[in-house]
């Protein structure tokens, strides 16, 4: 009597963990761990020191953005944890959907909550070994390739049933059946359905589409609570109320780092770090944030009167003010301007250009500019042309220069603008794209209006000067 009972029981438990797949929901899943990982490689240490060395210094981010570094910092931090919070929020839900089983990671808004808080009583030490970690990173790389190449696959299957559904479609009618004589495409597209299935089958084994629940949460969380620590270790010297961090050594190994939050009575007694097993900016960041005060952080799947005030700080210090390029919607179009000034710039050095791509280009610049900047462009040609002079090359060259010296800073900023709407767009090659993400900051959303303006001016004029001096030379050389 007890063997059936058992497999009963064996019985119950397939039928639950084929409950728990994940199926449909892996994109989702792919969507989420690309998110991750892309965090993750935007918070190493290259890219870091290229956000503190290279991109809040630059040229055109601190003429039309700010100066003030700490700010930019500030926005940094806040753009992060605001991209992590979202996959916290899938996190949770997955966290949810499992509901059975012993999870490692039980109730993750709770856990994740307190841990925002600096409170790390729940969760292992192991988690916040880098070595660990990347571990966790490459599993999630490989699962994101299967997923994205699963999905691929099934909208070519779905493309190859649309076009099978059209050759049924012309044997359709008064015709018997049995006299159809089936087409060469047909058996092509038979076959190919057929071989598609087979390789979505394999796919869905290898991706995520098979995984379990409990399994996604498994990967997730622990890459979740590693990100937000090194945030911490990171921001926390320029960024008021982070948990304080400290970099320690797991098992006596200097080359597996672990990041963990420590009371600030016991942070003011620890003695510093040896220089092995932590990096300068975990360091410094551990040195300096014995200033900044403990404060609970907020996220938006939980519902605290504290998290929700601290949320809407964060999200507001996101939005731009009026003043700003961001703030008065113009962010893309203002980027779409200076990247064709790009192309025409590039086509007015070209020696063998095409003038019919010319003012067809032209045109278009015109056209996307709103009517005050077009009233600016030509109030400024009207005083230039109120005494062109001689024909001088000297002069186009001057106009040249000085357009190329101001695209040299604006360009970048125009492109990264395109490149962070591209980013965050419904596009199915940016959902699964785990490479780190352009920062508003580097965009002209925080960008000020009257600089910018003026700059765009600027360079239109300038490209207007050159085109006009090279249309009076042609005239001349043909007269």
């Amino acid at each position: 009597m007890v063997v059936p009972k058992q497999r009963a029981l064996v019985g119950s438990t397939s039928a639950m963990q084929q409950h728990d797949v994940v199926g449909i929901l892996a994109f989702e899943a792919a969507a989420t761990m690309a998110r991750l990982v892309s965090l993750h490689k935007a918070l190493s240490e290259p890219e870091i020191l290229r956000l503190f060395s290279d991109t809040i210094r630059s040229q055109g981010v601190a003429y039309l953005n700010s100066t003030d570094e700490t700010f930019l910092l500030q926005l940094a931090c806040a753009e992060f944890i605001t991209d992590l919070d979202r996959a916290a929020a899938v996190i949770s839900r997955f966290d949810k959907k499992h509901g059975r089983g012993l999870s490692r990671v039980k109730r993750f808004k709770r856990v994740y909550c307190d841990f925002k808080s600096g409170n790390t009583v729940d969760l292992e030490q192991t988690w916040f070994s880098k070595k660990r970690v990347y571990k966790k990173v490459r599993k999630m790389e490989k699962f994101i390739a299967a997923t994205s190449k699963l999905c691929t696959e099934m909208e070519v299957l779905e493309v190859s049933r649309q076009k099978l559904n059209k050759q049924w479609n012309k044997y359709s009618g008064p015709i018997p059946a049995q006299t159809l004589i089936i087409s060469n495409t047909t058996n092509d597209l038979l076959s190919d359905i057929k071989s598609r299935h087979q390789k979505i089958h394999k796919l869905k084994e290898e991706s995520l589409w098979n995984q379990t629940f409990n399994k996604m949460v498994r990967i997730m969380a622990p890459s979740a609570f590693f990100i937000f620590s090194r945030i911490c270790a990171v921001f926390g010297p320029f960024v008021p109320g982070l948990p304080e961090v400290l970099v320690t050594q797991i098992n006596g190994s200097n080359n597996n780092p672990s990041i963990c939050f420590v009371p600030v009575s016991k942070l003011r007694i620890q003695s510093p770090l040896s220089s092995s097993g932590s990096s300068i900016l975990e360091k410094q960041a551990m040195i300096n944030s014995k200033e900044v005060p403990l404060m609970r952080n907020s996220c938006p799947i939980f519902g605290s009167k504290e998290q929700t005030e601290a949320h809407g700080n964060r999200r507001r210090l996101l939005e731009a003010a009026s003043n700003t390029v961001g703030g008065s919607s113009m962010a893309l179009r203002y980027a779409d301007v200076i990247v064709s000034a790009e192309r025409l710039m590039l086509i007015k050095s070209d020696s063998s250009n095409d003038s019919k791509g010319e003012r067809v280009l032209r045109d278009e610049i015109y056209k996307m500019l709103p009517l005050k900047l077009r009233e600016a462009v030509r109030k400024k040609l009207r005083e230039c042309w109120r005494d062109p002079g001689p024909l001088d090359g000297c002069l186009a060259d001057g106009w040249k220069a000085a357009v190329e010296r101001i695209m040299r800073w604006l360009s970048p900023m125009a492109h990264d603008t395109l490149r962070w709407q591209a980013e965050r767009n419904m596009d199915r090659r940016q959902w699964f794209d785990p490479q780190p993400k352009a920062l508003l900051l580097q965009t002209l959303h925080f960008s000020d209006m009257e600089k910018t303006e003026a700059a765009i001016v600027e360079v239109l004029v300038g490209l207007s000067c050159v085109c006009w001096y090279e249309e009076r030379r042609y005239e001349s050389l043909r007269l």
